[in-house]
């Protein structure tokens, strides 16, 4: 398995110190609020990739953590360095972001001394030139040494062309990646601290993460794509979701949205619980806002190797699990330790696997012969003295899937009867790992019954 962000497209890496607007400008670059933005220094600590276009030129951009030189302090600090070094390391061209509005400060001029030896070329991007007269002192920053400023607006997206024309005239042409090339869109989930980050950087290899024992570290949802046997799988590592009433206000805030956002669009979410630990509310949390959305659901069980140094431990996790998340039951699990890297293919594996099954379509007359003998094995309620009828099924969505039954009595079919008919749609057709809707409808009916939107 090998990460695939720079040798698919030519990369533009976005640096500066903090709090020069280097995330207003990736997003106003990929045209989307992918980053976090806030008016403290530091949101950003992970390296953010995403993909983008200017006049036919297809391009992947890196937003960096801010970059102080000597001057970078905090826990994070060593960490962020690293990852501006690697950002570095996989640009084909670089954007230098600095703030009209301040002028030239020495952080400017220590990350300047670092870029002066970089062999890409370098965009000196004097942001926050909000007007006219602003604008014109860009040219105070002709002092770093690095040539001609290009003054922009990235909150206002002013003079956004002219910057993009000069840093996109030298990168080579690439074609672009098409979405149906992706085999699974994969987000990586799961309360603060149990390890997501680390499990990243044990599938890519590579310390695009930073890892920390304080919670919170990943602040934004950081997209990689990665190739895993001959499939392009594209990964999405999110900041720990918290139950709402403890997520503090402002960045951490937004960090919990971004992760909610990064499970509607992924295919499938890898759940990571730290199986050392044990199951807590806030797993059963996460795993109940990832089978609301309808993704995919793999769950990983972390710190394997913490577990199995104890005697009897995995089994007792095991059934806890079983026990607590009986919801979920359908879901495959797989043991990792994203420390060791032991069994951390198996996450990619399984759900590559289920991203598949949740494709699926069944046949309406297999799906049909399946309800016919279900209602023989154990048929429907009655209702106020005449027997309830399941008519017809049909398989209406896929990806999620979703089953529409046409019923005499709609209204009046319990939601165990429901659960029994999903239940066997598994056993007969698989969909391991995805949930499954059911709608029931009368047979004069064009409008689903309200009851039958559940996901099991």
């Amino acid at each position: 398995m090998r990460a695939l962000p720079g040798n698919v497209l030519p990369t533009i890496a976005i640096v500066g110190r903090p709090n020069v607007g280097k995330s207003t400008l990736f997003n106003r670059l990929v045209r989307r609020r992918q980053a976090i933005v806030r008016g403290e220094p530091g949101t950003t600590r992970d390296r953010n990739y995403a993909t983008t276009e200017w006049r036919g030129q297809h391009f992947s951009v890196i937003d960096t953590g801010g970059l102080l030189g000597e001057q970078l302090t905090g826990p994070f600090a060593d960490s962020v360095a690293e990852q501006v070094d690697q950002a570095l390391s996989e640009a084909d061209a670089i954007v230098f972001v600095v703030d009209v509005q301040t002028g030239p400060l020495p952080a400017d001029d220590d990350v300047a001394a670092l870029l002066r030896e970089a062999v890409q070329p370098v965009t000196v991007c004097a942001n926050k030139a909000d007007n006219d007269v602003l604008a014109t002192e860009a040219s105070q920053f002709f002092s770093l040494g690095l040539g001609e400023p290009v003054a922009i607006s990235a909150h206002h997206g002013r003079w956004i062309d002219d910057l993009l024309d000069q840093v996109t005239g030298g990168l080579a042409v690439a074609e672009p990646l098409e979405a149906d090339d992706v085999a699974c869109r994969l987000a990586i989930v799961g309360r603060p601290n149990v390890g997501k980050s680390s499990l990243v950087n044990a599938l890519l290899r590579d310390e695009r993460m930073i890892v920390s024992e304080v919670p919170g570290t990943t602040r934004d949802a950081v997209d990689t794509l990665l190739s895993f046997d001959g499939q392009r799988v594209s990964l999405v590592d999110t900041a720990g979701i918290r139950r709402r009433g403890r997520v503090a206000p402002g960045i951490e805030r937004a960090s919990v949205r971004r992760a909610g956002a990064a499970v509607r669009r992924a295919d499938v979410t890898a759940v990571v619980v730290d199986a050392h630990e044990g199951v807590t509310s806030q797993d059963l949390h996460v795993l109940g806002m990832a089978m609301d959305d309808g993704a995919g659901i793999v769950i990983v069980m972390n710190k394997s190797d913490l577990v199995d140094a104890e005697d009897g431990l995995r089994d007792s996790r095991e059934r806890q699990l079983a026990g607590r998340a009986r919801f979920v039951n359908w879901a495959p699990i797989v043991w990792v330790s994203a420390l060791t890297g032991d069994a951390v293919d198996s996450v990619v594996a399984a759900a590559l696997h289920v991203a598949e099954a949740r494709r699926q379509r069944v046949p309406t007359p297999r799906l049909n012969a399946m309800l016919k003998q279900a209602q023989v094995e154990r048929p429907p309620a009655t209702y106020r003295g005449k027997p309830i009828r399941f008519y017809y099924g049909v398989q209406t969505e896929a990806a999620p899937p979703a089953f529409t039954f046409f019923v005499n009595y709609p209204d009046a079919v319990h939601f165990s009867y429901e659960r029994f008919l999903m239940g066997r749609i598994r056993r007969s057709f698989g969909f391991e790992g995805t949930p499954l809707r059911c709608v029931l409808r009368g047979r004069e009916s064009s409008e689903p019954d309200d009851r039958g939107r559940g996901r099991d």
